[in-house]
């Protein structure tokens, strides 16, 4: 049962949405999921879904499965490309993984237009700039 696993915090794992330029000078954005731990984290799972509301319209997107075997310490791996079409809802990244036999468990929400240049900061695992989430 669920309530029987111990769910200890999440803690030097995040998730980025970075932007980086294209040949033709746009921007061409994808989500990132970063391991600063000094230990590699295995059977990663990333659920990632988006859902919110346009002019008064509920809006949700596909629900998207990715798995990583394993996202060794320091490393980022590219969960998937973001569409700016999407940036006003909530963008839901579910994460979990396990460090030795311990699973790790946590969502990360990027609420309706936080996705925007105001709030870009340079992320130095990635050399670009983007949105993190802790």
């Amino acid at each position: 049962m669920k309530k029987d696993i111990n769910f200890l915090p999440v803690e030097g794992v995040q998730v980025v949405i970075a932007r980086k330029e294209n040949l033709t000078g746009e921007y061409d954005w994808q989500v990132y999921l970063i391991n600063q731990n000094t230990v590699p984290i295995k059977t990663v799972f990333v659920t990632s879904k988006g859902y919110g509301k346009k002019d008064e319209e509920e809006q949700k997107t596909s629900t998207l499965r990715h798995f990583f075997a394993e996202v060794q310490p320091g490393a980022h791996e590219v969960v998937e490309t973001i569409m700016p079409d999407v940036f006003h809802l909530n963008n839901e990244y579910w994460v979990s993984y396990y460090i030795d036999n311990q699973v790790f468990d946590k969502k990360f929400i990027f609420v309706p237009d936080s996705i925007v240049e105001e709030n870009l900061v340079t992320v130095p695992a990635l050399g670009l700039e983007g949105i993190l989430h802790e």
